[in-house]
This record gives C-alpha cells, sequence and structure tokens, in this order.
C-alpha cells in the first residue's frame, strides 16, 4: 500500500466516528439506518475492520455525509475561530445596568453557556430558574458581587469562584463596578 492509502485507513475510523457523532446517532441508529450490521460500524470506527466500497458508500448515505470529503486530507482540527470583539453578540436589555456578552457558540444555547458580564453600580442580574440541575459557575474578575442561590447568599471578590444551582431563583449583583465569568450548565 501507498502512504496515501495508509493516511485514508488512518483518517477513516476517526472521521466516520466524528459525522456519526455530530448527527447524534448511537451505533445501532447508524447500522439501521445503512443497513451495515452494528457490529460492522464499530469496528470500522475502531480500525479493525477496512470497509468495502460499497458499505462505505451505505455508511455515508446514513450519515449525510460527502463520500469524497470523508476521504479528503483537510486539518479541520487544525483551525481556529475568531469572533472579533465587536461581533461577539451582546445582550445590554437584560438585568439592571449590566451588560452580557455571550461567548458560546449559538449551538450550546440551553446546553453549555459561557458569558462575560459587566455590572455598572448598583448592577443586577436576576434569574428566574432554568431547568431541573441546572448549575452555575461564576469567577470575579473585576470588583466585587453578591450571589444569590435561593435562599444562600455569598460576597465574592476578585478572583473568587462560586459553584451554585441554578434551577432556583438566582441573580447576581454588585454595589460598584463588577466584572464575571460565568458558565451556565443546564442538566
Amino acid at each position: 500500500m501507498t502512504d496515501k492509502t495508509d493516511d485514508i485507513l488512518t483518517r477513516l475510523p476517526t472521521r466516520l466516528k466524528e459525522a456519526r457523532r455530530a448527527q447524534g446517532l448511537s451505533l445501532e441508529a447508524v447500522a439501521n439506518l445503512s443497513g451495515v450490521s452494528r457490529s460492522m460500524v464499530s469496528q470500522i470506527e475502531r480500525g479493525e475492520s477496512s470497509p468495502t466500497i460499497s458499505t462505505l458508500w451505505n455508511l455515508t448515505r446514513a450519515l449525510q455525509v460527502d463520500f469524497a470529503g470523508l476521504l479528503e486530507d483537510t486539518k479541520t482540527t487544525d483551525q481556529i475561530e475568531i469572533l472579533k470583539n465587536s461581533e461577539v453578540p451582546s445582550i445590554d436589555n437584560m438585568g439592571e445596568n449590566c451588560r452580557i456578552r455571550i461567548l458560546s457558540p449559538p449551538e450550546e444555547a440551553g446546553g453549555h453557556e459561557v458569558y462575560d458580564i459587566q455590572l455598572d453600580k448598583n448592577g443586577a442580574l436576576n434569574s428566574q430558574p432554568h431547568a431541573r440541575g441546572a448549575r452555575e459557575q461564576l469567577t470575579v474578575l473585576e470588583g466585587s458581587v453578591r450571589v444569590t442561590s435561593g435562599v444562600a447568599v455569598s460576597e465574592l471578590r476578585q478572583g473568587d469562584t462560586a459553584r451554585y444551582a441554578a434551577d432556583v431563583a438566582h441573580s447576581i449583583s454588585a454595589d460598584s463596578p463588577a466584572r464575571v465569568f460565568l458558565i451556565v450548565k443546564n442538566a
């Protein structure tokens, strides 16, 4: 075999597994959609078996991926997505005297959300309960804030981090200007 053939056989298992996971499909679901047995799909993804062209064609149809693109030598992992400061979405009308910059990609909404929050003097962000099991992690970057989760209240200063339930009423407030980094993790 040539080096190029070896490269393709090395890339193929990973690319198929990535495509399956991107579609949110189980091995069983891919087997049902493609007509390829679950054990064969698993063996191909682990690099233990090389698929025939027919098998590969059935898998790419089931996964809705481009046959040729699956085999191309692309450096998708060697890319950096840049969002310039002016391109970062922000919300200025939520809360009192606060600006929220949304750092997480739109597809993460409702799952794993990341925010940069600037609170002005007497700023506050009061939130209703999120989904059951939701948690927040907040780190104070500048100033000091008060975090309330249900009936629990904590004062935090620059560099402090709080982890708390977000499936109850909760809030972040500041008497003087402050900036926090907030991660929301929904269950």
